[in-house]
């Protein structure tokens, strides 16, 4: 038994080829952090989706509204995975988990050890086995330093929350399961910076760590980090086809069935590249290749009519 193993971690995400922290997980560029807060939930979980992650969202109550009573962005949730599995208390196993955890420097209750191990920008994925009376896995303190320790981080805790007056007064975003005034009692770690399931029956997901969490108003999506890349620019190339394709519906120039399909005609790849090129709103997008788009236009069939997902 080893509680966030490096050797474990990399042998849990081989298809990450690029930097990783000291304890193993995969490090995501900030940049890339940085462009999923003006990206929706389904820009990012389409291109994920088509590629057979298919089980990586989970609905979810957070503390913070996403917006304000303005409409302005307040708290969307994007930070990398520190995951933690927890389970029912059992003598035996209670005792040799403490053993393993003096063992490795760490002190306190099983919760604990996990805060305790957050840096900037992290977020901490829990899964509580649904847990909530007794299963309060964060309250006023732990929410301060979860705040102190991660920043822009945060947590998704599939178990329960109190102090949630107090929690509301702290900047820092965290989805929950449910709210009890009862403290965290009789649980004990299964595993640290392994797999976790976020969820329950069909509406569950498992994430890795490193991987990026995306927290919305409706719960959070989990991405793959070596897809990240990916996941950003395919966003950004839906986030532009939208922009332009409102505009086109509009005037009448297009229809919505046309431009619901999955793969545009050369004719109106071109009008989005001109858009992209001479209107001040595509200037964020002048950097995207299209070319794949235009392999897929001139050698698909044009009577295709499937509608994007």
């Amino acid at each position: 038994m080893r509680f966030s193993d490096p050797q474990d971690i990399i042998a849990l995400t081989p298809q990450w080829k690029g930097e990783r922290f000291d304890d193993g997980r995969p490090r995501v560029p900030d940049s890339y952090l940085d462009a999923l807060y003006d990206m929706t939930l389904e820009e990012l979980w389409k291109p994920i989706f088509v590629k057979g992650y298919e089980n990586q969202f989970v609905a979810m109550d957070s503390l913070h509204p996403e917006f304000d009573t303005d409409g302005k962005l307040k708290h969307k949730l994007v930070g990398r995975a520190v995951t933690a599995v927890y389970g029912p208390s059992r003598p035996d196993y209670y005792e040799a988990s403490f053993a393993q955890a003096a063992s490795e420097g760490r002190s306190g209750t099983p919760n604990q050890w996990l805060i305790d191990s957050l840096q900037d920008r992290d977020v901490a994925v829990v899964d509580m086995y649904d847990k909530i009376y007794k299963g309060t896995f964060l309250g006023g303190n732990l929410t301060t330093a979860l705040k102190s320790r991660t920043h822009n981080g945060g947590a998704v805790i599939w178990g329960g929350i109190r102090d949630i007056e107090q929690m509301r007064q702290v900047n820092v975003q965290v989805y929950y399961r449910g709210v009890d005034p009862t403290p965290i009692r009789d649980f004990v770690m299964l595993s640290f910076n392994g797999p976790a399931r976020i969820g329950s029956g069909e509406h569950c997901a498992v994430c890795l760590p490193g991987d990026v969490v995306y927290g919305c108003g409706g719960g959070v999506l989990f991405i793959p980090p070596h897809l990240v890349v990916e996941v950003v620019e395919n966003g950004a190339k839906t986030q532009v086809k939208d922009l332009f394709g409102f505009e086109m519906i509009t005037a009448n120039r297009f229809t919505t069935a046309q431009i619901d399909r999955n793969t545009w005609t050369v004719e109106m790849l071109d009008m989005l590249l001109d858009f992209i090129k001479n209107d001040p709103r595509g200037m964020p997008y002048r950097q995207l290749d299209w070319s794949h788009e235009y392999d897929m236009a001139r050698s698909g069939d044009p009577s295709d009519t499937q509608s994007a997902l």
